[in-house]
């Protein structure tokens, strides 16, 4: 080989070298999802899902992640647990064989407290859409509450609704499972606080039912001014709603989980107008252009878009923003909780100067809690229209 080849061999295999440098991948940090998207609760689990993904791409296609002195590409790791605590266990042992230290979800009471144990054991942050106050309060740190709950929820919406409709008398039903019948006795309990009438907080129904005009039929002679449908799934709200207006109830209805208006639309159609539940963190009035951007990246990728994807959307930000503030955090979730007490970053999805904080100190003794706005909503002709928007600690 002549040395005029060989010089300009070995350029071009630095240069060649250097571009491959520029165009290497950026790391990867995988960021679980466990939760439900299937069945009768899909919406809310799915909402959460196509939220992480919408954002990652976004993130992705602006270069990544930098924390620390490393880019990332942010992988989202889901599994379906189908609304089922063993299945969520697994889904997150499958988190801790991959390596996950961050999960968002479950959706559930029952999923969120199942997988404590592993997430505790196995140094693992979730961030559930369940409300029992074991999960975040002391001894208990692993969990962070990714909304508002509805004991936070519940007592605001009575009480705008005592002072701005004149309710006075009160009823709950519940589905027979563990998450509606803690929020209808928490919901019960804060509207005997407010001075509300309880006059029905016992009747319980299936989750399979089809048919729930006998369900309801007492309910509705004790003549509430307000009907709770305490934890009701997005696919059975449309159903209970058709069943109490077809019997004559004219009263306010409402609940304090979030709701899909598509499934609303379709399943109840003009008797779910005037239906109230906790919608996402944000309004036309509050939401920045990257808010906006991100609903329509979400439509663009899935077709469709969620209200409830507005709380949604803020997790995987909370998580980012807090590793980017402690690298150290990264593989150490120990080093994110002692972040957690000081963090402050900008709310990219707010118009104004709004922050992304933890709160929970008054519920929780400890920060363990997003703060999100509380916005309520009221369903009218095919969708949603803010009602009020309301904060907590």
């Amino acid at each position: 080989m002549n040395r005029r080849f060989f010089l300009a061999s070995t350029s071009f295999a630095l240069a060649l070298a250097a571009t491959s440098a520029a165009w290497a991948e950026n790391a990867k940090l995988k960021i679980g999802f466990v939760g439900v998207t299937s069945g009768p609760a899909a919406a809310w689990g799915i909402s959460n899902q196509r939220s992480m993904e919408t954002r990652a791409a976004w993130l992705n296609e602006l270069g990544g992640v930098k924390i620390g002195e490393t880019t990332y590409d942010i992988e989202i790791v889901p599994f379906d647990d189908q609304k089922d605590p063993k299945r969520a266990i697994a889904g997150m042992e499958k988190m801790a064989q991959d390596g996950v230290h961050y999960v968002v979800g479950p959706n559930v009471d029952d999923g969120a407290a199942a997988v404590r144990p592993v997430a505790e054991q196995n140094g693992i942050m979730y961030f559930p859409y369940a409300f029992p106050k074991e999960l975040y309060t002391p001894p208990a740190s692993n969990a962070i509450l990714g909304m508002v709950a509805n004991y936070q929820s519940g007592p605001a919406i009575y009480k705008y609704l005592m002072e701005n409709k004149g309710v006075k008398k009160v009823a709950f039903i519940a589905g027979n499972e563990s998450d509606p019948l803690s929020q209808r006795d928490s919901g019960a309990a804060a509207a005997r606080e407010l001075g509300l009438e309880v006059v029905s907080d016992t009747v319980t129904y299936q989750m399979d039912t089809t048919d729930f005009t006998p369900v309801l039929l007492p309910v509705i002679q004790a003549a509430p001014d307000l009907l709770v449908l305490s934890g009701v799934s997005p696919a059975n709200a449309p159903q209970l709603i058709r069943s109490a207006r077809e019997l004559g109830y004219t009263g306010l209805i409402s609940t304090e989980t979030a709701q899909d208006a598509a499934v609303l639309a379709e399943g109840a159609g003009e008797l779910a107008n005037g239906f109230i539940s906790v919608g996402g963190a944000s309004t036309p009035e509050l939401a920045s252009d990257t808010m906006k951007e991100f609903v329509q990246r979400y439509t663009d990728m899935f077709g469709e878009y969620n209200d409830e994807s507005n709380t949604k959307v803020y997790a995987l930000e909370y998580i980012i923003e807090t590793l980017k503030a402690n690298p150290a955090a990264i593989d150490n979730v120990e080093e994110f909780k002692k972040t957690m007490d000081t963090f402050e970053a900008p709310n990219p999805f707010m118009v104004g100067d709004a922050k992304l904080t933890y709160v929970g100190t008054t519920s929780f003794g400890q920060k363990r809690q997003v703060s999100v706005p509380l916005v309520v909503n009221e369903f009218k002709d095919g969708k949603f229209e803010t009602l009020f928007v309301a904060q907590v600690d």
